[in-house]
């Protein structure tokens, strides 16, 4: 595990991680927030436990296993990523339930604007709080964003114990049908 300084962990928490987008994806990942590698490295969901870039092989989604660092690559496969709130973390749990809020109503509107296919909020926890919708579960979700439909995926960080990255695959490989993608 990276070990920073006090100087580079004020420079990650300061850092805005750009968002990977284009208008028109077939999907538009959605992380919770950047965590403080993501911040270092600017490259999304860099974490070296985190599971999102094995598990997006695994469903399909990309025929062979990305690094972070390639993260440009996915708009070749029209897809993209986002977070709900743009602050840099060491953990989910230091975000207030205003930031989930307000990262709700930005990224509908970055939604809005793009039009993806799709997009895919990764942890149902930060789906409810930034939509105020405290029965969504896994899976599709009936509320859309203009044309855009939504879907809520497993949170492929390490520390959630309740998915394998079989089951997240098999969860991801379920929308990856669904989007055509």
């Amino acid at each position: 595990m990276a070990r920073f300084t006090p100087e580079e962990l004020q420079a990650a928490r300061d850092r805005v991680v750009p968002d990977v987008v284009a208008e028109g994806l077939h999907v538009l990942f959605c992380g919770i927030n950047p965590g403080l590698m993501t911040a270092a490295t600017g490259h999304h969901f860099a974490r070296p436990g985190n599971r999102f870039w094995p598990v997006l092989h695994r469903s399909g989604f990309t025929p062979r296993l990305l690094k972070p660092s390639e993260q440009q690559e996915l708009l070749s496969y029209g897809l993209g990523i986002t977070n709900v709130v743009a602050r840099p973390s060491a953990r989910a749990d230091e975000l207030s339930a205003e930031e989930y809020r307000e990262g709700g109503r930005l990224l509908a509107a970055k939604v809005e604007r793009l039009r993806p296919r799709w997009l895919a909020v990764v942890g149902v926890t930060a789906y409810r709080a930034a939509f105020d919708d405290r029965t969504a579960r896994v899976g599709p979700q009936s509320r859309t964003i203009g044309d855009t439909r939504v879907w809520v995926l497993p949170n492929p960080s390490g520390l959630n114990a309740h998915w394998t990255a079989e089951t997240m695959a098999e969860e991801f490989g379920r929308l990856r049908e669904a989007a055509g993608a």
